[in-house]
């Protein structure tokens, strides 16, 4: 009984110590509490893609999105505040830093199920650690309703 209670609080360091361990680098994966107004580290981006036009698809369907970034700049990009226009679309994004050259997403997924069948225009609300403006993406395309595509 002795040797428990003498190993135990040895066990409770190790494993508290091991928890809060990480490398050195791990704080450079994430973006900083104050990345929307530190101006001394914002940098570049250039949107590949800002407006997506998905074609045509059946009430039901969902649609896969996808928007790509490049950092032009010389400070790592924070992809920090991403939001969908509606709750009919979920989004997803790089979520550590995006260094010099290298390229970010968003994803989104758009429920047709949501709302009534025809032309549709969505867009995603997006903010950067960048000087230009950050983007406002949108998609767009048709939804046929079920009962339309059925012949009778």
């Amino acid at each position: 009984m002795k040797r428990v209670l003498f190993f135990l609080p040895l066990l409770l360091i190790t494993l508290v110590y091991a928890c809060n361990s990480g490398s050195a680098n791990d704080a450079d994966k994430t973006a900083p509490n104050n990345i929307a107004t530190d101006s001394a580290n914002f940098t570049t981006v250039q949107w590949l893609d800002t407006a997506v036009n998905f074609g045509t698809v059946k009430k039901g369907e969902k649609v896969k999105i996808k928007y790509t970034c490049t950092n032009t700049g010389t400070k790592p990009m924070f992809i920090y505040y991403v939001r969908p226009g509606c709750g009919c679309t979920v989004a997803d994004y790089t979520k550590e830093a995006i260094l010099p050259g290298k390229n970010g997403e968003v994803k989104a997924e758009f429920d047709s199920n949501h709302g009534s069948a025809g032309d549709i225009h969505k867009s995603i609300i997006v903010q950067t650690n960048t000087t230009n403006p950050s983007p406002r993406l949108t998609f767009s395309g048709v939804v046929l309703d079920v009962d339309s595509t059925r012949k009778g």
